[in-house]
Protein backbone atom coordinates (compact mmCIF):
# COMPACT_ATOMS: atom_id res chain seq x y z
CA UNK A 1 0.00 0.00 0.00
CA UNK A 2 1.31 3.49 -0.72
CA UNK A 3 2.66 5.63 2.09
CA UNK A 4 1.28 8.89 0.81
CA UNK A 5 -0.42 10.94 3.50
CA UNK A 6 -4.17 10.93 3.10
CA UNK A 7 -5.58 14.18 1.79
CA UNK A 8 -8.90 15.53 3.00
CA UNK A 9 -11.73 13.99 1.01
CA UNK A 10 -14.05 16.67 -0.36
CA UNK A 11 -17.74 16.19 0.26
CA UNK A 12 -19.15 16.77 -3.18
CA UNK A 13 -22.69 16.02 -2.12
CA UNK A 14 -25.34 18.71 -1.86
CA UNK A 15 -25.52 20.70 1.31
CA UNK A 16 -28.18 19.85 3.84
CA UNK A 17 -29.79 23.24 3.46
CA UNK A 18 -30.53 22.92 -0.25
CA UNK A 19 -33.37 20.84 -1.63
CA UNK A 20 -33.02 18.87 -4.83
CA UNK A 21 -35.65 19.45 -7.50
CA UNK A 22 -37.83 16.48 -8.38
CA UNK A 23 -37.63 15.68 -12.08
CA UNK A 24 -39.71 13.48 -14.36
CA UNK A 25 -37.01 10.83 -14.13
CA UNK A 26 -37.46 10.73 -10.36
CA UNK A 27 -41.19 10.21 -10.80
CA UNK A 28 -40.67 7.37 -13.28
CA UNK A 29 -37.92 5.74 -11.24
CA UNK A 30 -40.27 4.40 -8.57
CA UNK A 31 -42.64 2.51 -10.93
CA UNK A 32 -39.67 1.21 -12.92
CA UNK A 33 -37.97 -0.19 -9.83
CA UNK A 34 -41.27 -1.58 -8.57
CA UNK A 35 -42.00 -3.00 -12.00
CA UNK A 36 -42.85 -6.44 -10.65
CA UNK A 37 -45.57 -5.02 -8.40
CA UNK A 38 -46.98 -2.85 -11.19
CA UNK A 39 -46.93 -5.77 -13.63
CA UNK A 40 -48.58 -8.10 -11.10
CA UNK A 41 -51.42 -5.68 -10.33
CA UNK A 42 -51.88 -4.91 -14.04
CA UNK A 43 -52.08 -8.64 -14.71
CA UNK A 44 -54.70 -9.01 -11.98
CA UNK A 45 -56.75 -6.23 -13.60
CA UNK A 46 -56.41 -7.88 -17.01
CA UNK A 47 -57.49 -11.25 -15.60
CA UNK A 48 -60.47 -9.63 -13.87
CA UNK A 49 -61.55 -7.98 -17.13
CA UNK A 50 -60.99 -11.23 -19.02
CA UNK A 51 -63.11 -13.11 -16.47
CA UNK A 52 -65.86 -10.54 -16.82
CA UNK A 53 -65.79 -10.81 -20.60
CA UNK A 54 -65.86 -14.62 -20.55
CA UNK A 55 -68.25 -15.24 -17.67
CA UNK A 56 -70.73 -12.38 -18.02
CA UNK A 57 -72.76 -12.66 -21.25
CA UNK A 58 -72.77 -9.70 -23.58
CA UNK A 59 -75.69 -7.30 -23.24
CA UNK A 60 -77.71 -6.78 -26.42
CA UNK A 61 -78.80 -3.24 -27.31
CA UNK A 62 -81.88 -2.27 -29.32
CA UNK A 63 -82.88 1.28 -30.29
CA UNK A 64 -86.14 2.92 -31.28
CA UNK A 65 -86.45 6.54 -32.46
CA UNK A 66 -89.43 8.80 -31.72
CA UNK A 67 -89.98 12.16 -33.44
CA UNK A 68 -91.56 14.61 -31.00
CA UNK A 69 -93.98 17.24 -32.39
CA UNK A 70 -95.45 20.27 -30.68
CA UNK A 71 -99.21 20.42 -30.14
CA UNK A 72 -100.69 22.98 -32.58
CA UNK A 73 -104.21 23.93 -33.62
CA UNK A 74 -103.36 23.74 -37.31
CA UNK A 75 -101.06 20.95 -38.29
CA UNK A 76 -100.63 22.45 -41.77
CA UNK A 77 -99.26 25.76 -40.49
CA UNK A 78 -95.54 26.08 -41.49
CA UNK A 79 -93.12 26.14 -38.54
CA UNK A 80 -91.20 29.28 -37.80
CA UNK A 81 -87.52 29.91 -37.07
CA UNK A 82 -87.82 28.68 -33.48
CA UNK A 83 -89.34 25.32 -34.26
CA UNK A 84 -86.62 23.47 -32.35
CA UNK A 85 -87.58 25.45 -29.23
CA UNK A 86 -91.29 24.72 -29.57
CA UNK A 87 -90.85 21.59 -27.44
CA UNK A 88 -88.70 21.45 -24.32
CA UNK A 89 -86.71 18.28 -25.01
CA UNK A 90 -85.32 18.14 -21.48
CA UNK A 91 -88.88 17.83 -20.18
CA UNK A 92 -89.68 15.21 -22.80
CA UNK A 93 -86.60 13.20 -21.84
CA UNK A 94 -87.64 13.33 -18.19
CA UNK A 95 -91.12 12.09 -19.07
CA UNK A 96 -89.66 9.30 -21.24
CA UNK A 97 -87.67 7.96 -18.30
CA UNK A 98 -90.30 8.78 -15.71
CA UNK A 99 -92.08 6.47 -13.32
CA UNK A 100 -95.26 6.12 -15.38
CA UNK A 101 -93.38 4.98 -18.49
CA UNK A 102 -91.29 2.53 -16.46
CA UNK A 103 -94.38 1.11 -14.74
CA UNK A 104 -96.19 0.61 -18.03
CA UNK A 105 -93.12 -1.07 -19.45
CA UNK A 106 -92.86 -3.33 -16.38
CA UNK A 107 -96.53 -4.29 -16.71
CA UNK A 108 -96.20 -5.02 -20.42
CA UNK A 109 -92.83 -6.78 -20.60
CA UNK A 110 -92.53 -7.94 -16.99
CA UNK A 111 -89.59 -7.42 -14.68
CA UNK A 112 -88.40 -5.31 -11.82
CA UNK A 113 -88.89 -1.56 -12.39
CA UNK A 114 -85.43 -0.87 -10.96
CA UNK A 115 -83.80 -3.18 -13.51
CA UNK A 116 -85.87 -1.63 -16.29
CA UNK A 117 -84.83 1.86 -15.23
CA UNK A 118 -81.16 0.82 -15.30
CA UNK A 119 -81.51 -0.84 -18.72
CA UNK A 120 -83.48 1.99 -20.34
CA UNK A 121 -81.61 4.99 -21.69
CA UNK A 122 -83.03 7.95 -23.60
CA UNK A 123 -80.76 10.10 -25.76
CA UNK A 124 -81.64 13.58 -27.04
CA UNK A 125 -79.57 14.82 -30.00
CA UNK A 126 -78.52 18.44 -29.72
CA UNK A 127 -80.81 20.84 -31.60
CA UNK A 128 -83.31 18.15 -32.64
CA UNK A 129 -86.75 16.98 -31.62
CA UNK A 130 -85.84 13.30 -31.51
CA UNK A 131 -85.82 10.81 -28.63
CA UNK A 132 -83.72 7.67 -29.06
CA UNK A 133 -84.83 4.86 -26.73
CA UNK A 134 -82.02 2.39 -26.03
CA UNK A 135 -82.64 -0.77 -24.05
CA UNK A 136 -80.08 -3.36 -22.94
CA UNK A 137 -80.98 -6.97 -22.27
CA UNK A 138 -79.33 -10.39 -22.28
CA UNK A 139 -81.46 -11.51 -25.22
CA UNK A 140 -82.05 -9.78 -28.53
CA UNK A 141 -85.79 -10.48 -28.47
CA UNK A 142 -86.17 -8.91 -25.02
CA UNK A 143 -84.14 -5.85 -26.03
CA UNK A 144 -86.22 -5.26 -29.21
CA UNK A 145 -89.54 -5.75 -27.42
CA UNK A 146 -88.62 -3.49 -24.52
CA UNK A 147 -87.30 -0.69 -26.75
CA UNK A 148 -90.49 -0.63 -28.84
CA UNK A 149 -92.68 -0.85 -25.73
CA UNK A 150 -90.80 2.03 -24.13
CA UNK A 151 -91.38 4.22 -27.20
CA UNK A 152 -95.07 3.34 -27.34
CA UNK A 153 -95.46 3.85 -23.59
CA UNK A 154 -93.93 7.32 -23.86
CA UNK A 155 -96.31 8.28 -26.70
CA UNK A 156 -99.31 6.93 -24.80
CA UNK A 157 -98.35 8.76 -21.61
CA UNK A 158 -97.75 11.99 -23.47
CA UNK A 159 -101.02 11.63 -25.44
CA UNK A 160 -103.00 11.00 -22.27
CA UNK A 161 -101.43 14.08 -20.69
CA UNK A 162 -102.41 16.22 -23.70
CA UNK A 163 -105.93 14.76 -23.78
CA UNK A 164 -106.39 15.39 -20.07
CA UNK A 165 -105.17 18.96 -20.53
CA UNK A 166 -107.57 19.47 -23.48
CA UNK A 167 -110.46 17.98 -21.53
CA UNK A 168 -109.80 20.35 -18.64
CA UNK A 169 -109.75 23.33 -21.00
CA UNK A 170 -112.98 22.20 -22.72
CA UNK A 171 -114.63 21.71 -19.36
CA UNK A 172 -113.66 25.24 -18.38
CA UNK A 173 -115.03 26.64 -21.65
CA UNK A 174 -118.27 24.66 -21.24
CA UNK A 175 -118.75 26.10 -17.76
CA UNK A 176 -118.15 29.60 -19.08
CA UNK A 177 -120.53 29.09 -22.00
CA UNK A 178 -123.22 27.71 -19.70
CA UNK A 179 -122.90 30.71 -17.42
CA UNK A 180 -123.02 33.20 -20.31
CA UNK A 181 -125.97 31.36 -21.86
CA UNK A 182 -127.84 31.66 -18.55
CA UNK A 183 -127.14 35.39 -18.52
CA UNK A 184 -128.35 35.62 -22.12
CA UNK A 185 -131.64 33.89 -21.23
CA UNK A 186 -132.21 36.16 -18.27
CA UNK A 187 -131.55 39.31 -20.32
CA UNK A 188 -133.82 38.05 -23.07
CA UNK A 189 -136.71 37.66 -20.60
CA UNK A 190 -136.11 41.13 -19.13
CA UNK A 191 -135.99 42.66 -22.61
CA UNK A 192 -139.29 41.04 -23.54
CA UNK A 193 -141.04 42.33 -20.41
CA UNK A 194 -139.55 45.83 -20.53
CA UNK A 195 -142.29 48.64 -20.92
CA UNK A 196 -139.95 51.59 -21.12
CA UNK A 197 -138.31 52.20 -24.46
CA UNK A 198 -135.04 53.47 -22.97
CA UNK A 199 -134.80 50.51 -20.61
CA UNK A 200 -135.53 48.12 -23.45
CA UNK A 201 -132.79 49.65 -25.59
CA UNK A 202 -130.26 49.23 -22.77
CA UNK A 203 -131.20 45.60 -22.28
CA UNK A 204 -130.92 44.97 -26.01
CA UNK A 205 -127.41 46.47 -26.09
CA UNK A 206 -126.35 44.38 -23.09
CA UNK A 207 -127.84 41.32 -24.72
CA UNK A 208 -125.81 41.99 -27.87
CA UNK A 209 -122.61 42.06 -25.79
CA UNK A 210 -123.56 38.79 -24.12
CA UNK A 211 -124.21 37.25 -27.52
CA UNK A 212 -120.83 38.44 -28.77
CA UNK A 213 -119.09 36.98 -25.71
CA UNK A 214 -120.93 33.71 -26.16
CA UNK A 215 -119.87 33.59 -29.79
CA UNK A 216 -116.18 34.11 -28.84
CA UNK A 217 -116.37 31.38 -26.20
CA UNK A 218 -117.88 28.93 -28.67
CA UNK A 219 -115.20 29.79 -31.24
CA UNK A 220 -112.40 29.26 -28.68
CA UNK A 221 -113.94 25.98 -27.54
CA UNK A 222 -114.16 24.82 -31.12
CA UNK A 223 -110.49 25.69 -31.65
CA UNK A 224 -109.43 23.80 -28.51
CA UNK A 225 -111.53 20.81 -29.50
CA UNK A 226 -109.81 20.75 -32.90
CA UNK A 227 -106.28 20.61 -31.42
CA UNK A 228 -104.31 17.52 -32.51
CA UNK A 229 -102.88 16.05 -29.29
CA UNK A 230 -100.68 13.50 -31.06
CA UNK A 231 -97.23 13.87 -29.30
CA UNK A 232 -95.24 12.32 -32.12
CA UNK A 233 -94.49 9.17 -34.11
CA UNK A 234 -92.16 6.22 -33.94
CA UNK A 235 -89.93 6.87 -36.92
CA UNK A 236 -87.70 3.84 -36.40
CA UNK A 237 -88.71 0.69 -34.61
CA UNK A 238 -86.23 -1.69 -33.01
CA UNK A 239 -85.53 -4.84 -35.02
CA UNK A 240 -83.42 -7.93 -34.46
CA UNK A 241 -81.26 -7.16 -37.45
CA UNK A 242 -80.30 -3.81 -35.89
CA UNK A 243 -79.41 -5.23 -32.47
CA UNK A 244 -75.80 -4.69 -31.50
CA UNK A 245 -73.66 -5.86 -28.62
CA UNK A 246 -73.58 -3.30 -25.83
CA UNK A 247 -70.13 -1.78 -25.70
CA UNK A 248 -66.91 -3.11 -27.18
CA UNK A 249 -65.77 -6.18 -25.29
CA UNK A 250 -62.06 -5.81 -26.15
CA UNK A 251 -62.12 -2.36 -24.58
CA UNK A 252 -62.86 -4.03 -21.25
CA UNK A 253 -59.53 -5.84 -21.51
CA UNK A 254 -57.69 -2.61 -22.27
CA UNK A 255 -59.49 -0.85 -19.44
CA UNK A 256 -58.66 -3.68 -17.04
CA UNK A 257 -54.98 -3.60 -18.02
CA UNK A 258 -54.67 0.18 -17.77
CA UNK A 259 -56.67 0.32 -14.55
CA UNK A 260 -54.54 -2.40 -13.00
CA UNK A 261 -51.37 -0.60 -14.07
CA UNK A 262 -52.64 2.64 -12.53
CA UNK A 263 -53.48 0.89 -9.27
CA UNK A 264 -50.07 -0.80 -9.36
CA UNK A 265 -48.31 2.55 -9.77
CA UNK A 266 -50.22 3.96 -6.80
CA UNK A 267 -49.30 0.90 -4.72
CA UNK A 268 -45.68 1.25 -5.84
CA UNK A 269 -45.56 4.83 -4.56
CA UNK A 270 -47.20 3.77 -1.28
CA UNK A 271 -44.71 0.93 -0.86
CA UNK A 272 -41.82 3.20 -1.75
CA UNK A 273 -42.94 5.71 0.89
CA UNK A 274 -42.68 3.03 3.59
CA UNK A 275 -39.68 1.13 2.17
CA UNK A 276 -37.23 3.65 0.75
CA UNK A 277 -34.28 2.16 -1.14
CA UNK A 278 -31.07 3.74 -2.33
CA UNK A 279 -31.71 4.48 -6.00
CA UNK A 280 -28.84 6.82 -6.89
CA UNK A 281 -25.64 8.40 -5.63
CA UNK A 282 -27.64 11.35 -4.31
CA UNK A 283 -29.75 9.02 -2.19
CA UNK A 284 -26.61 7.35 -0.84
CA UNK A 285 -25.03 10.68 0.08
CA UNK A 286 -28.23 11.94 1.67
CA UNK A 287 -28.78 8.79 3.72
CA UNK A 288 -25.18 8.21 4.86
CA UNK A 289 -23.52 11.62 4.76
CA UNK A 290 -20.35 9.93 3.44
CA UNK A 291 -18.28 10.76 0.37
CA UNK A 292 -18.50 8.56 -2.69
CA UNK A 293 -15.53 6.29 -3.35
CA UNK A 294 -16.88 4.99 -6.63
CA UNK A 295 -19.71 3.28 -8.42
CA UNK A 296 -19.56 -0.26 -9.74
CA UNK A 297 -21.89 -0.62 -12.69
CA UNK A 298 -23.46 -3.68 -14.22
CA UNK A 299 -22.00 -4.75 -17.57
CA UNK A 300 -24.23 -4.12 -20.54
CA UNK A 301 -23.85 -7.64 -21.94
CA UNK A 302 -22.76 -10.91 -20.52
CA UNK A 303 -19.20 -11.81 -21.26
CA UNK A 304 -18.03 -8.18 -21.30
CA UNK A 305 -17.31 -7.32 -17.64
CA UNK A 306 -14.47 -4.87 -18.40
CA UNK A 307 -16.51 -1.84 -17.41
CA UNK A 308 -17.25 -3.42 -14.01
CA UNK A 309 -13.61 -4.41 -13.48
CA UNK A 310 -12.47 -0.90 -14.35
CA UNK A 311 -14.92 0.55 -11.81
CA UNK A 312 -13.52 -1.78 -9.14
CA UNK A 313 -9.98 -0.64 -9.95
CA UNK A 314 -11.03 3.00 -9.58
CA UNK A 315 -12.51 2.16 -6.19
CA UNK A 316 -9.25 0.42 -5.25
CA UNK A 317 -7.29 3.56 -6.15
CA UNK A 318 -9.62 5.65 -4.00
CA UNK A 319 -9.15 3.28 -1.05
CA UNK A 320 -5.37 3.14 -1.53
CA UNK A 321 -5.19 6.93 -1.47
CA UNK A 322 -6.93 7.02 1.90
CA UNK A 323 -5.02 4.42 3.95
CA UNK A 324 -1.46 3.43 4.82
CA UNK A 325 0.17 0.16 5.67
CA UNK A 326 -0.39 -1.62 7.91
CA UNK A 327 -4.03 -1.22 6.91
CA UNK A 328 -7.13 -2.99 8.12
CA UNK A 329 -10.07 -2.27 5.84
CA UNK A 330 -13.48 -3.80 6.59
CA UNK A 331 -16.09 -3.86 3.85
CA UNK A 332 -19.34 -3.54 5.79
CA UNK A 333 -22.90 -3.80 4.52
CA UNK A 334 -26.31 -3.50 6.11
CA UNK A 335 -27.97 -6.71 4.88
CA UNK A 336 -26.17 -7.50 1.62
CA UNK A 337 -23.17 -9.66 0.68
CA UNK A 338 -20.00 -7.86 -0.43
CA UNK A 339 -18.01 -11.00 -1.33
CA UNK A 340 -17.71 -10.18 -5.02
CA UNK A 341 -16.62 -6.60 -4.36
CA UNK A 342 -14.07 -7.76 -1.75
CA UNK A 343 -12.52 -10.17 -4.25
CA UNK A 344 -12.42 -7.49 -6.94
CA UNK A 345 -10.72 -4.98 -4.64
CA UNK A 346 -8.17 -7.62 -3.56
CA UNK A 347 -7.21 -8.28 -7.18
CA UNK A 348 -7.06 -4.56 -8.02
CA UNK A 349 -4.83 -3.84 -5.00
CA UNK A 350 -2.54 -6.85 -5.50
CA UNK A 351 -1.92 -6.34 -9.19
CA UNK A 352 0.44 -3.43 -8.44
CA UNK A 353 2.65 -5.51 -6.15
CA UNK A 354 0.85 -5.48 -2.80
CA UNK A 355 0.51 -8.50 -0.55
CA UNK A 356 -3.22 -8.56 0.21
CA UNK A 357 -4.75 -10.78 2.84
CA UNK A 358 -8.48 -11.40 2.47
CA UNK A 359 -10.07 -12.35 5.78
CA UNK A 360 -13.47 -13.89 6.27
CA UNK A 361 -15.02 -15.49 9.34
CA UNK A 362 -18.34 -16.49 7.77
CA UNK A 363 -17.29 -19.53 5.71
CA UNK A 364 -16.98 -17.70 2.38
CA UNK A 365 -13.28 -18.41 1.75
CA UNK A 366 -13.92 -20.68 -1.24
CA UNK A 367 -16.25 -18.15 -2.83
CA UNK A 368 -13.61 -15.47 -2.37
CA UNK A 369 -10.92 -17.66 -3.93
CA UNK A 370 -13.14 -18.48 -6.91
CA UNK A 371 -13.96 -14.80 -7.45
CA UNK A 372 -10.29 -13.80 -7.19
CA UNK A 373 -9.25 -16.40 -9.78
CA UNK A 374 -12.05 -15.25 -12.11
CA UNK A 375 -11.11 -11.58 -11.72
CA UNK A 376 -7.42 -12.34 -12.23
CA UNK A 377 -8.21 -14.00 -15.54
CA UNK A 378 -9.89 -10.83 -16.77
CA UNK A 379 -7.01 -8.47 -16.06
CA UNK A 380 -6.33 -6.36 -19.18
CA UNK A 381 -2.51 -6.54 -18.68
CA UNK A 382 -0.74 -9.15 -16.54
CA UNK A 383 2.36 -7.47 -15.00
CA UNK A 384 3.82 -10.89 -14.18
CA UNK A 385 4.46 -11.54 -17.88
CA UNK A 386 7.32 -9.45 -19.35
CA UNK A 387 6.43 -7.67 -22.56
CA UNK A 388 10.04 -8.04 -23.96
CA UNK A 389 12.68 -10.75 -23.33
CA UNK A 390 15.10 -10.08 -20.52
CA UNK A 391 18.59 -8.93 -21.71
CA UNK A 392 21.22 -11.71 -21.79
CA UNK A 393 24.10 -11.22 -19.33
CA UNK A 394 27.58 -10.56 -20.70
CA UNK A 395 29.66 -13.71 -21.33
CA UNK A 396 26.69 -16.02 -21.48
CA UNK A 397 26.78 -19.02 -23.80
CA UNK A 398 24.72 -18.58 -26.95
CA UNK A 399 21.79 -20.82 -27.53
CA UNK A 400 22.29 -24.22 -29.04
CA UNK A 401 22.07 -24.28 -32.80
CA UNK A 402 23.19 -20.63 -33.19
CA UNK A 403 26.08 -20.41 -35.67
CA UNK A 404 29.06 -18.07 -35.18
CA UNK A 405 30.92 -16.30 -37.88
CA UNK A 406 34.00 -18.61 -37.87
CA UNK A 407 32.85 -21.87 -36.35
CA UNK A 408 30.27 -24.02 -38.10
CA UNK A 409 27.30 -25.18 -36.10
CA UNK A 410 27.61 -28.61 -34.54
CA UNK A 411 24.92 -31.07 -35.45
CA UNK A 412 23.21 -32.41 -32.34
CA UNK A 413 23.36 -36.11 -31.61
CA UNK A 414 20.26 -38.04 -32.56
CA UNK A 415 20.67 -40.03 -29.35
CA UNK A 416 20.58 -37.83 -26.24
CA UNK A 417 22.37 -39.04 -23.15
CA UNK A 418 20.61 -41.96 -21.54
CA UNK A 419 18.53 -42.65 -24.65
CA UNK A 420 20.48 -45.84 -25.56
CA UNK A 421 21.15 -48.50 -22.98
CA UNK A 422 24.84 -48.93 -22.21
CA UNK A 423 26.53 -52.31 -22.35
CA UNK A 424 28.91 -51.31 -19.57
CA UNK A 425 27.70 -52.78 -16.27
CA UNK A 426 29.48 -50.02 -14.31
CA UNK A 427 27.92 -47.18 -16.29
CA UNK A 428 25.65 -44.78 -14.36
CA UNK A 429 22.14 -43.81 -15.36
CA UNK A 430 21.48 -40.11 -16.04
CA UNK A 431 18.08 -38.99 -14.70
CA UNK A 432 16.36 -35.84 -16.00
CA UNK A 433 16.17 -32.86 -13.62
CA UNK A 434 12.78 -32.20 -12.12
CA UNK A 435 12.00 -28.49 -12.15
CA UNK A 436 10.02 -26.98 -9.27
CA UNK A 437 6.69 -25.35 -9.96
CA UNK A 438 7.25 -21.61 -9.97
CA UNK A 439 5.15 -18.81 -11.40
CA UNK A 440 6.12 -16.95 -14.50
CA UNK A 441 7.59 -14.05 -12.56
CA UNK A 442 9.95 -16.41 -10.75
CA UNK A 443 8.49 -15.84 -7.26
CA UNK A 444 7.60 -18.77 -5.01
CA UNK A 445 3.92 -19.07 -4.15
CA UNK A 446 2.54 -20.59 -0.96
CA UNK A 447 -0.19 -23.23 -1.23
CA UNK A 448 -2.89 -20.86 0.13
CA UNK A 449 -1.72 -17.90 -1.97
CA UNK A 450 -2.91 -16.70 -5.37
CA UNK A 451 -0.42 -14.75 -7.46
CA UNK A 452 -1.97 -11.64 -9.02
CA UNK A 453 0.37 -9.63 -11.19
CA UNK A 454 3.48 -8.84 -9.19
CA UNK A 455 1.52 -9.17 -5.92
CA UNK A 456 -0.44 -11.90 -4.25
CA UNK A 457 -3.70 -12.56 -2.45
CA UNK A 458 -3.94 -14.83 0.55
CA UNK A 459 -7.03 -16.08 2.34
CA UNK A 460 -7.85 -16.92 5.91
CA UNK A 461 -9.60 -15.79 9.03
CA UNK A 462 -9.20 -12.45 10.75
CA UNK A 463 -6.78 -13.86 13.34
CA UNK A 464 -4.58 -15.42 10.66
CA UNK A 465 -4.13 -12.04 8.98
CA UNK A 466 -2.86 -10.24 12.07
CA UNK A 467 0.74 -10.10 10.78
CA UNK A 468 -0.03 -8.93 7.27
CA UNK A 469 0.33 -5.38 6.09
CA UNK A 470 -2.91 -5.07 4.14
CA UNK A 471 -6.01 -6.95 5.25
CA UNK A 472 -9.42 -6.78 3.59
CA UNK A 473 -12.12 -8.10 5.90
CA UNK A 474 -15.21 -9.44 4.15
CA UNK A 475 -17.60 -8.47 6.93
CA UNK A 476 -20.94 -10.23 7.41
CA UNK A 477 -24.15 -8.15 7.24
CA UNK A 478 -24.13 -5.66 10.10
CA UNK A 479 -27.85 -6.08 10.84
CA UNK A 480 -27.21 -9.62 12.05
CA UNK A 481 -23.50 -9.64 12.98
CA UNK A 482 -21.39 -6.99 14.71
CA UNK A 483 -17.95 -8.35 13.74
CA UNK A 484 -17.62 -5.97 10.82
CA UNK A 485 -18.01 -2.93 13.07
CA UNK A 486 -15.62 -4.47 15.63
CA UNK A 487 -12.93 -5.03 12.96
CA UNK A 488 -13.46 -1.51 11.59
CA UNK A 489 -12.54 -0.13 15.03
CA UNK A 490 -9.01 -1.52 14.50
CA UNK A 491 -8.65 0.11 11.10
CA UNK A 492 -11.08 1.71 8.71
CA UNK A 493 -14.36 0.85 7.02
CA UNK A 494 -15.78 1.06 3.51
CA UNK A 495 -19.57 1.04 3.41
CA UNK A 496 -20.92 -1.02 0.50
CA UNK A 497 -24.34 0.15 -0.69
CA UNK A 498 -26.26 -2.03 -3.13
CA UNK A 499 -28.44 -0.03 -5.45
CA UNK A 500 -32.17 -0.76 -5.42
CA UNK A 501 -31.71 -3.18 -2.49
CA UNK A 502 -30.16 -1.32 0.42
CA UNK A 503 -32.80 0.44 2.48
CA UNK A 504 -32.05 4.00 3.41
CA UNK A 505 -33.08 3.34 7.01
CA UNK A 506 -30.62 0.42 7.23
CA UNK A 507 -27.86 2.56 5.73
CA UNK A 508 -28.47 5.37 8.23
CA UNK A 509 -28.47 2.87 11.08
CA UNK A 510 -25.19 1.31 9.88
CA UNK A 511 -23.42 4.68 9.63
CA UNK A 512 -24.70 5.67 13.08
CA UNK A 513 -23.38 2.43 14.53
CA UNK A 514 -19.97 2.94 12.93
CA UNK A 515 -19.68 6.49 14.23
CA UNK A 516 -20.96 5.50 17.68
CA UNK A 517 -18.21 2.84 17.79
CA UNK A 518 -15.59 5.47 16.98
CA UNK A 519 -15.12 4.51 13.34
CA UNK A 520 -14.84 7.15 10.64
CA UNK A 521 -15.78 5.41 7.37
CA UNK A 522 -13.66 6.17 4.33
CA UNK A 523 -16.78 6.52 2.21
CA UNK A 524 -19.34 4.38 0.44
CA UNK A 525 -19.31 2.38 -2.77
CA UNK A 526 -22.51 2.14 -4.81
CA UNK A 527 -22.86 -1.29 -6.41
CA UNK A 528 -25.67 -3.19 -8.06
CA UNK A 529 -26.58 -6.81 -7.29
CA UNK A 530 -23.33 -7.43 -5.48
CA UNK A 531 -21.12 -6.77 -8.51
CA UNK A 532 -22.88 -4.17 -10.54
Amino acid sequence: MTDVAPAPWPTDGPSSGTSRAVTLTDLLRVPMHRLRLVAAVALVGLLAALGYVLLVPAAMTASAVVAVRPVVTDAFTPSGAGADRAVNMNVESGIATGTEVVQRLAESAGGDPRDIRDALEVEVPTGGQILRFTYQAREAHRAVQSANLAAEAYLNVRRSMYEQQRAEMLRSYDASITKVAAQQTALQKRANTAKDTAAGDALVAELAGINNQLTQLNAARTEIAAVDVNPGWVTQTAEKTLVTSAGHRPLYLVAGLLGGALVGIVLAYLWESTDRRVRSVADGREASGLPLLGTVRRPGFRGSPRAVDADVRYVAMAVAERVRQPARVALVTAREDATALTAGLAVALAVDGREVFVADDSGRIERLRTSVLADRGRLPIDPSRPLVPKPRPAGSTPAAGAATDGTPARRPSPHPPGARPSTDPDATLTLPRVSSARPENGRAVAPDEVAVGVGSVRFGTWRQGADHGLVLFNAPPAESDERGVAVARQGSAVVVVERDRTRQSDLRRLVERLRAAGVTPLGFVLTRNGRA
